[in-house]
């Protein structure tokens, strides 16, 4: 029988997973930080913000900085569990070494 490994082990995927959550956690209160900057400035340098504006900022900052941190995150919960090791890698007979 083959030893489970990375994320095929279901103690070291929850862990992973755990930790992937926690840090998602603590980058949506940071984005929120960085929509209150963001807000704060446009209102510095526009006055008087439309709802619509407030709300496309709120959107547009949030879900920018939310998609950036969980690709990132996503990578090193990759990397970090040894899942990247697992990756075969076919092609690399097809491709000729320039000497």
């Amino acid at each position: 029988m083959t030893r489970k490994q990375a994320l095929d082990d279901p103690l070291i995927a929850a862990t992973a997973w755990a930790r992937f959550r926690r840090i998602m956690a603590w980058m949506a209160l940071g984005g929120a930080l960085c929509v209150g900057i963001a807000l704060f400035f446009l209102h510095q340098r526009s006055g008087e913000l439309p709802i619509h504006m407030v709300i496309a900022t709120i959107l547009g900052v949030w879900l920018t900085f939310m998609l950036g941190t969980g690709l990132m995150a996503l990578s090193f919960l990759s990397s970090g569990t040894g899942h990247d090791e697992q990756v075969m890698d076919r092609a690399k007979d097809e491709v000729p070494l320039d000497d």
